[in-house]
């Protein structure tokens, strides 16, 4: 009796249980179930006849959509891997990783034609690109087939089956981590459909749910949201863009009752002056992760009528480790210690075994006090980085994998992260390398050497500050080293800020001490985690 874990399970228990239901709303596109399903089918089909099979890559670069939430089932479906990507990018970027991901075909919004444009003649490996667009006009030419024509020359019926194990990989998913280069992260079947049903139980997700994508589909495959509200019969509503008027109109005229959204997005909600002006439904709930919500963004979510749920983890875990378990004790505290009790990273999903251990790899005491490192181990945990084994290696050791999280592990059991132990950036919950930014600087004529760390940021939790040494007889000031950034590089990596010094600290060995760098910005915090 034994069925594998494939997160395809939950479209087709929709399809089955609620064919004439909702399924998505993308604008003036509406599907049911079975519309979906169908839809869902075509594509499959389409990508076979193009000679995609098992374990070939296929890739997607596109804003949030309807298109795109059909791949999450139809690349997998056909023992595919998909490769959803990050639309904040630039062009070199697409190119080392569609290179080394050996994508072997592409889905590509018509808004970014012209950032894969360019690569084609060198991107040999890239047979197939389908072009995801209504009647909109791309900036630029690709040697591409229209999607729905695809789709329309595609069956509308399941696929041949074939053998699809729940340890074969489902997803490849990039991400910045600590090092210059992107990293791909391997997630299988059961890591996916774990995740869905940890998404599923840390939201409450019920049947009546209508889910609002305000986190890019593309982060974490959309923290599983996509399959979890298939899997038990939701709607799903596709926002292309994250502008705060639009949100609350959808909130109001679709009756949403649940998002998930980084903590920038939250604050920029949670301080909208119109917000009032909207109704909105019953029972909202908002899940956020990647820094502790402030008290006053809990206090004026809570106002407007929405729950706001603390979530903790990486892509490389799936990527929900921990949730932040509301006890009916807390309602009867003193409102800034309910808040600060609901900030705390929280406790072990259902299938995640998180621990907070030292450098031994034996567990810290639950004082509040004693800082250790967050590592876990279970079936949501990533396979390893693609074609990067020492890498692999080093997060695992140990039998475990390092996030790179320091914590604390309180008398309840509660996780709380203090700081960072590896140096990145988290800045409305896009991962920025420092060493990326660096070299990049380094790059500047005048500049000698320089540090770049997270600091304090009301709007995006924290932002990359570069700490300058300018060479000797030479001149830059602080715009133009930014602007030099922001020309080379993805835009939401370039410092927010430059400060000159005379010289780095630094330690005995030469190793420059950023903890002593971030510590001017960051003394007035209780928690060096704001990203």
């Amino acid at each position: 009796m034994f069925e594998p874990l494939l997160p395809l399970q939950f479209l087709r228990r929709a399809a089955r249980l609620f064919p004439d239901k909702a399924a998505v709303i993308d604008g003036k596109h509406r599907y049911t179930y079975r519309q979906l399903e169908e839809r869902v089918h075509r594509l499959s089909n389409a990508l076979r006849q193009r000679g995609i099979g098992k374990g070939d890559k296929v890739a997607v670069l596109s804003p949030n959509s309807h298109r795109m939430l059909e791949a999450f089932f139809a690349v997998p479906q056909i023992g595919a891997v998909l490769a959803p990507l990050n639309y904040r990018l630039t062009t070199p970027d697409f190119e080392y990783i569609l290179h080394h991901a050996e994508a072997k075909a592409l889905l590509i919004d018509w808004e970014y034609a012209h950032q894969i444009a360019p690569l084609v003649e060198h991107l040999t490996s890239l047979q197939h690109y389908l072009l995801l667009r209504d009647d909109e006009a791309p900036g630029a030419v690709l040697p591409a087939v229209d999607y729905e024509d695809a789709l329309a020359d595609a069956a509308a019926v399941c696929p041949e089956p074939l053998p699809i194990d729940e340890t074969d990989l489902a997803t490849l998913n990039y991400t910045s981590g600590t090092t210059a280069r992107p990293k791909g992260v391997m997630l299988t079947h059961r890591a996916c459909t774990i995740n869905a049903i940890h998404f599923m139980m840390s939201l409450s997700v019920r049947p009546t749910d209508v889910y609002l994508h305000t986190l890019p589909m593309f982060h974490a495959n959309g923290w599983g949201g996509i399959w979890a509200v298939a899997g038990l019969g939701g709607t799903q509503v596709c926002l292309r863009r994250v502008e705060t008027q639009p949100i609350f109109g959808l909130m109001q005229s679709e009756a949403v009752t649940l998002a998930c959204a980084a903590p920038t997005v939250l604050v920029t909600l949670a301080t909208f002056d119109a917000a009032r002006d909207y109704r909105l439904a019953a029972g909202v709930r908002i899940g956020t992760g990647g820094a502790a919500p402030a008290a006053a963004v809990l206090r004026r979510m809570e106002d407007l009528g929405i729950e706001v749920v603390h979530l903790y983890g990486l892509t490389e875990t799936g990527p929900f480790l921990t949730s932040c378990e509301a006890q009916p004790v807390w309602d009867g505290l003193e409102v800034q210690a309910r808040y600060r009790l609901k900030a705390r990273q929280g406790i072990a999903q259902l299938f995640a075994d998180v621990r907070v251990m030292d450098e031994q790899l034996c567990e810290v005491p639950m004082d509040g006090q004693t800082i250790g490192e967050i590592v876990a181990r279970g079936n949501n945990v990533m396979e390893g980085y693609y074609k990067q084994p020492e890498e692999t290696v080093n997060v695992m050791r140990g039998g475990w994998f390092h996030t790179g999280d320091l914590a604390v592990v309180h008398p309840d059991g509660y996780i709380e992260v203090v700081d960072r132990l590896k140096d990145v950036i988290i800045s409305g919950g896009e991962n920025i390398s420092s060493v990326e930014v660096e070299s990049m600087l380094y790059e500047h004529p005048a500049v000698l050497e320089a540090a770049v760390v997270g600091v304090p940021d009301s709007r995006w939790g924290e932002v990359p500050k570069a700490l300058v040494v300018l060479r000797p007889q030479r001149h830059a000031d602080e715009r133009e080293l930014i602007t030099f950034c922001r020309d080379r590089m993805a835009h939401f990596k370039a410092p927010k800020s430059v400060e000159f010094l005379d010289a780095l600290p630094k330690t005995a060995t030469g190793k420059v001490q950023k903890f002593a760098l971030r510590e001017a910005y960051w003394q007035a915090h209780e928690s060096r985690v704001q990203g």
